[in-house]
């Protein structure tokens, strides 16, 4: 008979076998729980990855983990934002342009601006609620009117990024919502604000806004380090579970600019923490001593200023510093023939005067005819060059945008 068989006497009960049994496997194998969360720790922890560049040179001064794959998060706006700002300088998008809202648009979780199916919103606003509520589906709005679907916007997207050395950045969508296809770099979100910067000046005053007004409500930004960083004006930042999180920045101090990039950051304080850290170092080195680079002028769009468009090319420059000057005619309205073209808004008379001369002498025969004028309105001195006709103002302001300067047209009344 088999030595287990009814009736045989064992060294030890059932019971004691049991306990005996479950005793070694708690000494050799750690709980189960821990186990769990330490492999779903190991396996969804997100890349660490940061780069800080010269936004004048491109050059890079300090880099960890800058060419490693990891997901762009909300930093995906950022393209969604050029691509927006391109089809303005090509006129395919007005600044006051309703878009109409999909129902996919609609549908898109948070962060949102809670649009209804079949509501409108400007492009303006849409810009304003990218830059601040990083909302998801407005993102989806823009991507719609520029591309017709979602998935077609997102290949052009990844189109555009190849183009301007983002050699290793695939889009999805839009916004940035959880997508295991699309992919970026430290190193390819610092040259994307790069051309931000310096390819689209006269929109980039946008990122600096902290909050904007929506139907009778002030929404405000995720953008906290803005708020505590003396020269930072940008430009915005990210967050899903598989990224950590993320924050693309730029600040200038001394005329200079530099271009942080943080990616997989633990919370958005330590995020915050290592970007300012990252700016600081950069700035206590510079790049070039004896040739400082080139200061990338800090724009800032007004509530006073009297329209949507003029709002887009404010230009501060700080107090005034100058009397106005008998060369460059100060008035309440505009000079000269029909049609103006505004080259900025300022917060000094001589600011302003420097920029309309400037802007003359870049346009050559375009402003011949054409005279500088500075015209104070709304607490700023507003840049602008007089007496041309309907299509050679479209044709000098034409010339400026494909310079990367903000320019429009306006009718003297």
């Amino acid at each position: 008979m088999h030595p287990l068989a009814r009736g045989s006497t064992l060294p030890f009960s059932r019971t004691t076998l049991v306990a005996f049994l479950v005793a070694l496997a708690a000494v050799l194998l750690p709980p189960l729980p821990a186990l769990a969360k330490s492999s779903a720790k190991k396996a969804s922890a997100p890349v660490a990855a940061e780069i800080l560049m010269d936004a004048a040179s491109g050059k890079v001064l300090q880099a960890r983990n800058a060419d490693t794959l990891t997901y762009p998060a909300s930093l995906t706006k950022m393209m969604t934002l050029m691509l927006t700002f391109e089809a303005l300088d090509r006129g395919t998008l007005r600044l006051d342009q309703s878009l109409v809202v999909s129902q996919h648009a609609a549908s898109m979780p948070p962060s949102r601006l809670w649009l209804a199916s079949g509501s409108t919103i400007t492009v303006e606003q849409a810009i304003l609620a990218l830059v601040t509520r990083s909302a998801n589906d407005v993102a989806v709005v823009l991507g719609e009117a520029l591309g017709g679907s979602e998935t077609a916007f997102a290949a052009k997207m990844t189109a555009r990024a190849r183009a301007i050395g983002m050699r290793r950045t695939i889009f999805r969508n839009a916004s940035g919502l959880p997508d295991r296809s699309q992919r970026t770099t430290a190193r390819d979100m610092a040259i994307l604000s790069r051309a931000l910067i310096r390819g689209h000046a006269g929109y980039y005053a946008y990122f600096q806004r902290r909050s904007f007004d929506w139907q009778g409500d002030t929404v405000y930004g995720h953008n906290r380090l803005m708020a505590r960083y003396p020269g930072m004006d940008g430009i915005k930042t990210g967050y899903i579970a598989a990224s950590g999180f993320n924050l693309a920045a730029s600040a200038v101090r001394d005329g200079r600019r530099l271009i942080a990039v943080v990616l997989g950051g633990h919370s958005a304080n330590s995020r915050d923490d290592r970007v300012a850290d990252l700016l600081d170092a950069g700035f206590r080195h510079p790049t070039s001593p004896a040739k400082p680079a080139p200061v990338q002028p800090d724009l800032l769009i007004t509530k006073n200023s009297a329209s949507i468009t003029q709002r887009n090319t404010a230009v501060s420059v700080g107090v005034p510093t100058a009397k106005p000057s008998a060369a460059v005619k100060s008035t309440d309205d505009p000079i000269g023939g029909p049609w103006s073209i505004q080259v900025g808004a300022f917060a000094s008379h001589a600011a302003a005067q420097r920029s309309a001369r400037a802007m003359a002498k870049h346009l050559g025969a375009l402003a011949d005819g054409a005279s500088p004028s500075v015209v104070r309105s709304g607490g700023l001195y507003k840049a602008r060059l007089t007496g041309f006709a309907a299509a050679k103002a479209d044709a000098a302001c034409a010339t400026l945008k494909t310079a990367g300067k903000g320019c429009f047209a306006l009718q003297d009344r």
